[in-house]
């Protein structure tokens, strides 16, 4: 009988050492909480940012148009750094369009997407001349009222609930009912009042999933959002400009996962951004990327404050915890509990080893960074630092969670 090995994370390679310590930017981990001046915080590398932009660009299609998610790190910092190497910015609220147009990206480079948009928001978006990703027949009537009253032809695209899903993605966001987009069947129909109205319609967007590792659910899911867009385009009086197939690209977040092969959708792309041109009149490609962009770039860095013992356990008591990184707790999409991978910042190559458990300060059993991992030892003083904590982090966090104060955030 062969014995089985539990899984482990994938490396960690995007990050130096220098000194024992993690690098993060130019500054080890000791000298970057001391230039931020408290802990806990958020600090994300614009180098790893920059590198991850430039290898999308090399392996990607010329033609393909990327996009940032803005919901994936709103962080001004950042939009500002990722306007400058993308083609656009896609935005879930006026906040966020905000923000957007904050870092001078010009408003039609913008979309709007997200159920539920309220008349002001729908005004602002007007207003400021970003496209709107239409989720629901009523949505259309109220832009077309808010366009009206404001004398602006509003720019669209329709936002489509296809049929099909992106397999084994950690988030399905298409297929059956959904409160995202319109239902491909009913879309048609959408479409002919949408011209009677007067909008301006620029394309679709049909966003599938997201977190995907496996590269060939992926390219089924783009192959099929092409064929869907060329014929709910059939008959149009006005080609569509650009089709947003959505992102869906992972990264490996836990023991067993593995970076996603970007090989095979590139390929694939270059054949699909061709098709597109052929069939829909010159159309662009949109790939609408978040996390694939930032996550990789981002640590969480907590500070221990006090160690213990507990019947044959020892626990890191940190001064951070789910109120800062609700997903490192596995309190945001996980069924099953599992860790990001951690380490101790300023003892990276610390011979003693030891297994832990790594504890936030509040007063649930559910504030756990890490769960019996063995690292370096570690004392009162040390910094845990969260890898892949560039995404998702700091804005989707309950921070106001027992009133301890809010982490700091950082871009170097």
């Amino acid at each position: 009988m062969v014995a089985r090995t539990a899984p482990v994370h994938a490396p960690i390679t995007q990050f130096s050492t220098r000194d024992n310590q993690l690098v993060i930017g130019p500054y080890t981990a000791t000298e970057l909480a001391a230039r931020v001046g408290m802990t806990p915080f958020y600090a994300y590398d614009s180098g790893l940012i920059r590198q991850r932009v430039a290898a999308l660009r090399d392996i990607m299609p010329p033609a393909l148009h990327i996009h940032y998610a803005v919901k994936a790190n709103p962080m001004p910092a950042v939009i500002q750094l990722l306007e400058e190497l993308v083609d656009g910015l896609d935005v879930a609220s006026a906040g966020e369009i905000r923000l957007a147009l904050d870092s001078g990206v010009e408003p039609a480079l913008v979309s709007f997407a997200g159920p539920g948009k309220s008349d002001s928001e729908l005004a602002a978006a007007v207003s400021a001349g970003v496209v709107v990703n239409l989720e629901s027949e009523g949505e259309m009537r109220r832009l077309a009222a808010q366009g009206e009253r404001l004398g602006i032809t509003p720019r669209v695209a329709v936002r489509v609930n296809p049929a099909f899903e992106l397999k084994t993605s950690g988030m399905k966001m298409g297929g059956g009912p959904k409160p995202f987009g319109v239902d491909e069947e009913r879309v048609p129909q959408m479409l002919s009042e949408l011209s009677a109205l007067g909008l301006s319609f620029q394309g679709f967007h049909i966003f599938a999933g997201s977190q995907n590792l496996k590269a060939e659910a992926i390219i089924e899911a783009q192959n099929l959002s092409l064929e869907l867009a060329t014929r709910l385009a059939e008959g149009l009086p006005v080609a569509p400009s650009w089709v947003n197939i959505g992102g869906g690209l992972g990264i490996p977040y836990f023991p067993g996962e593995r970076p996603l092969d970007l090989d095979p959708i590139a390929a694939n792309l270059e054949r699909l951004c061709e098709a597109a041109r052929r069939q829909l009149q010159g159309a662009h490609l949109v790939m609408e990327l978040g996390r694939y962009l930032v996550a990789e770039a981002g640590v969480y860095i907590a500070e221990v404050v006090d160690r213990k013992h507990s019947r044959g356990d020892t626990y890191l008591i940190t001064n951070g915890g789910l109120h800062h990184h609700l997903a490192a707790s596995g309190n945001f999409g996980q069924v099953i509990r599992k860790n990001y991978p951690v380490c101790i910042g300023n003892r990276i190559d610390f011979p003693e080893q030891e297994q832990v458990n790594i504890v936030g300060p509040l007063c649930t059993p559910l504030d756990i960074l890490a769960d019996k991992v063995t690292l370096p030892r570690a004392d009162v003083g040390d910094l845990v630092v969260v890898f892949q904590s560039g995404a998702y982090g700091y804005s989707a966090s309950p921070h106001g969670f027992l009133s301890h104060p809010p982490p700091g955030q950082v871009l170097v």
